[in-house]
């Protein structure tokens, strides 16, 4: 009678290894979001705050669609922390499609006063390098992290100015 029991007993766990193996099939490796800055514009501040707006196109290389319902920034420009913003905006990127989104980014006085001093010792703008770090938080998988890294080319005569 006891090898009866644990035959019926082994059922159950064979049928939970057999459905866990199936939901590890729909959680397929999913490409990376191609994240690239396309803008950053002044927004009014508050007293010692400066207000940006970064513009990103977000690219899905994916069958499935990004659903999003918060996005979180963090800027850095020539190695140093610079600005971020969070945003509660909701959207949908399709399948192999892209979409513009816009986060309010801070820059505090401090992190201003840091990158005022490191760039002290540059003798041009050009080409300062930039990380960019975030999320879009929600949907049906999940946050979905990105970084986008790249140099940062002023116009011709803003360089002059600094």
């Amino acid at each position: 009678m006891t090898t009866r029991l644990q035959r019926f007993a082994r059922l159950p766990l064979v049928l939970l290894m057999v459905a866990g193996l199936n939901a590890c099939a729909l959680f397929q490796a999913r490409d990376p979001l191609n994240i690239s800055v396309i803008g950053i514009e002044p927004l009014p501040g508050q007293e010692l705050e400066l207000r940006m707006a970064v513009k990103m196109r977000v690219q899905n290389p994916n069958e499935a669609p990004v659903d999003y319902n918060g996005i979180a920034l963090n800027l850095e420009v020539n190695g140093q922390p610079l600005a971020a913003g969070v945003s509660d905006q909701q959207g949908h990127i399709g399948r192999y499609d892209e979409a513009v989104i816009v986060v309010p980014v801070s820059i505090t006085a401090f992190a201003f006063l840091r990158q005022a001093y490191g760039l002290s010792t540059q003798t041009s703008l050009q080409g300062l390098p930039y990380v960019l770090r975030g999320k879009l938080a929600g949907g049906p998988l999940g946050t979905v992290r990105f970084t986008d890294e790249g140099k940062l080319d002023l116009p011709k005569g803003a360089s002059s100015h600094w």
